[in-house]
């Protein structure tokens, strides 16, 4: 008997049931049946087409979400059933933690409840707010009377997976109504419930103008709903003062819904007024301010009250938003004045703004470069461009500035050179006599510049031409070897000098020695004589969000004991938590690279630039292109990465974990791949590239003058953390 039975159910809505069935076959389990009741023809032609080993059940069109539920519900054969809509989808590795959770539970649990994301017709992956709610309880059995707030979560049947017995005892309560209610209810008649603090289900929310209005009646139904739900927190205070909060922010986010006519809104008001004074419980506290005045006014029944009160509310933050406005108008004008008063003062040699990553902090081939400036030539005082919520990250002692402050502005008009990884903004003038040194962050693979235009999933959002004027203003743009220099000349078509120096930032991989490496690794907790895989997936254009699109429980699990799998998420999502399985270390806000480069015994990447600067170390690289069309026909690629990889290829997880367990990962035609890589991609890196930089750029050397770079076959990358 499988411990667990998917069901999908519904109409192929949109079309995504083909995704949602492709995720499901990706993530099959001996463990694990599908049953798909698929509503309508195009439903049942998609699953017999999609759906190898999985049970379809042709349903005829206008069958109910309910009773599709239902059907399906009723030949499953697992100990605990969820159900998934045909709408949704399944984040890689759901399928298994959902499983494997569910396999360690006892028959005095009844629901199992897990995070989710949703996703938008333009958006996807957007996280949930039920994860503090579910990590105030993960890893506990509990009563939902000791655990109300559980109440909060999302009503979602695709979030909770219910145990199959349970089920079929209240089947039929729990098939009557709509999705909302099913979810709430389950929760309500659980003896016991769990919590898995774990990303398990996408909640696909179709745009409300693609979908039939709702009728007078449906609106009313949610009143109704929770009268019912009411019933059921009979003498359980707790539930009871939650589901009350619930209920009351639920109705009154409805009736503030834009598809509510004003008749059915002020019927809809006194249903929901009726409900909340029956169902208030004693000596309950209202909220203060303006949340505790429409609560009130809807208790009251007071409709006229209420619009009155929203008109004025609309009013005053109108009024507000002018207000607020006007005052930026001005500080941007005062502003603007005290720049252009700095700009007429003289440049001032010994100043240099350096600033990385949209101001992010002290990173990348700035720092590399700020850190030999201090070296070579102390004279000149570096400043770093940092945003607020960035600046108590910085190394002690860093002198900063926030953006948009009066001091940034003067420094930005008086520094003679100015260097960053991406663009100074655009209201930067470019002096005369100033210097600005573009380092960039990675060497091409993906279309970039001017290149973007052909594409619009990366061009909707540019404005060619203020990119062309940001271009204008580099004198000097550096390069790690010559495939970046013709391309950075073709992407940005400017006067700006190339600089064939090599990446600064890889530096440390030539100048780091077997000390520093174990250091490294000891920081990150990483086992003497353990395996390191540093899995570091780039940016996807037509992607929102960031979740891994591998299966990273099972990976590590399959990896074994004696390796640590390191993940890195690209510097876009660095500002976002990411739930990770045990066993798996999340390093996306770790703030060197490069320290993870040296502390890996391999790399896992995607069509990262990180591979350019990882081969440096000629250590094992594997690509994982599960999407490589897609990737190339959204974006665009200067070379064919199937063609010349820098190791072994994987376009599935099975084909990942193979190399990766039967040591494939380092063999020969590995080391022949990336050999060849390397000749290519590290030209110019031998550990010298910010001195030549420096020497250049801010001492004014010649060329001729600059260290010679160092032959491949005669450089010493850093020694491999390998026993």
């Amino acid at each position: 008997m499988p411990e667990l039975s998917v069901v999908v159910h519904g109409t192929n809505t949109q079309g995504h049931l083909t995704a949602l069935l492709g995720s499901l076959a990706a993530q099959s389990r001996p463990d694990t049946e599908v049953i798909v009741a698929a509503v309508g023809d195009w439903a049942r032609e998609t699953a017999q087409e999609h759906a190898p080993g999985m049970l379809v059940l042709p349903l005829p069109d206008g069958t109910p979400d309910a009773t599709a539920r239902a059907a399906g519900a009723a030949r499953a054969s697992g100990r605990w059933l969820r159900f998934v809509h045909a709408k949704d989808g399944l984040p890689a590795g759901a399928t298994r933690a959902v499983a494997e959770c569910v396999a360690t539970l006892p028959d005095t649990v009844d629901v199992l409840l897990f995070d989710h994301v949703h996703s938008t017709w333009r958006t996807t992956e957007i996280p949930s707010e039920d994860g503090p709610f579910l990590a105030r309880t993960v890893g506990a059995e509990l009563a939902l009377d000791d655990a109300p707030h559980l109440l909060r979560l999302t009503p979602l049947l695709g979030n909770r997976a219910l145990r199959t017995a349970f089920w079929r005892a209240h089947e039929q309560e729990l098939t009557t109504r709509a999705e909302p209610f099913t979810a709430q209810a389950a929760l309500l008649r659980a003896h016991r419930v769990a919590c898995l603090d774990q990303v398990a289900h996408d909640d696909r929310r179709l745009r409300p103008e693609s979908l039939p209005r709702p009728s007078a009646e449906e609106h009313y139904a949610l009143v109704d709903r929770y009268e019912t739900l009411f019933a059921l927190t009979r003498d359980r205070p707790a539930a009871h003062t939650v589901l009350y909060d619930v209920m009351v922010e639920d109705c009154l986010r409805t009736i503030r819904g834009p598809l509510v006519p004003d008749p059915v809104a002020r019927e809809f008001f006194r249903r929901a007024s009726h409900t909340a004074a029956r169902w208030k419980p004693p000596h309950h506290d209202t909220p203060g301010r303006l949340e505790g005045l429409r609560r009130s006014l809807l208790e009251q029944n007071a409709y006229r009250t209420y619009r009155a009160l929203r008109t004025a509310a609309r009013t005053h933050r109108a009024a507000r938003a002018a207000a607020r406005a006007r005052k930026r108008r001005i500080g941007a004008r005062l502003r603007a004045h005290q720049y252009r008063t700095a700009l007429t003062r003289p440049v001032d040699p010994g100043l240099a703004v350096f600033a990385a990553y949209w101001n992010r902090g002290v990173a990348c081939n700035p720092a590399a470069i700020a850190e030999k400036l201090t070296e070579l030539a102390p004279h000149i005082h570096p400043v770093w461009v940092v945003r607020a919520d960035r600046a108590r990250s910085l190394p002690p002692g860093t002198d900063h500035v926030i953006p948009g402050t009066r001091r940034y502005w003067e420094v930005l008009a008086a520094a003679k050179y100015l260097v960053n990884n991406v663009n100074f903004p655009d209201a930067v003038v470019k002096r005369p006599d100033a210097i600005h040194l573009q380092t960039h962050h990675g060497t091409p693979l993906k279309h970039m510049g001017v290149d973007q235009m052909r594409y619009p999933a990366t061009a909707k959002n540019l404005d060619f031409a203020a990119l062309l004027a940001r271009i204008d203003k580099w004198d000097y743009s550096v390069s790690a070897n010559s495939h970046s220099t013709r391309m950075w000349e073709r992407a940005y078509p400017s006067r700006f000098v190339s600089l064939d120096h090599g990446y600064p930032r890889n530096d440390v991989f030539y100048t780091c020695d077997a000390q520093g490496v174990r250091a490294i690794r000891e920081r990150l907790g990483i086992p003497h004589g353990s395996r390191a895989v540093l899995y570091a997936p780039t940016h996807r254009d037509y992607e929102v969000g960031w979740t891994p699109r591998l299966d990273l429980g099972t990976l590590a699990d399959r990896l074994g004991e004696d390796t640590v799998l390191l993940v890195r998420g690209h510097y876009f999502h660095a500002d976002k938590p990411n739930r990770l399985p045990d066993r798996v270390v999340d390093v996306t806000s770790y703030p060197r690279v490069e320290e993870l480069c040296l502390a890996a015994d391999v790399l896992v990447t995607d069509y990262s630039s990180l591979m350019f600067d990882y081969a440096n170390l000629d250590r094992p690289i594997v690509t994982y292109a599960d999407d490589w069309e897609t990737y190339r026909a959204t974006r665009g690629v200067y070379f064919d990465l199937m063609a010349e990889p820098p190791g072994h290829v994987a376009r599935t997880q099975g084909e990942l974990t193979e190399i990766l367990t039967s040591g494939a990962w380092r063999d020969e035609a590995a080391r022949e791949a990336r050999s060849v890589f390397r000749r290519r991609f590290c030209e110019y890196d031998d550990g010298r590239a910010a001195e030549r930089v420096v020497r250049r750029v801010f001492l004014g050397e010649s060329e001729e003058s600059l260290p010679p770079v160092i032959p491949p076959s005669e450089r010493t990358p850093a020694p491999s953390p390998s026993p």
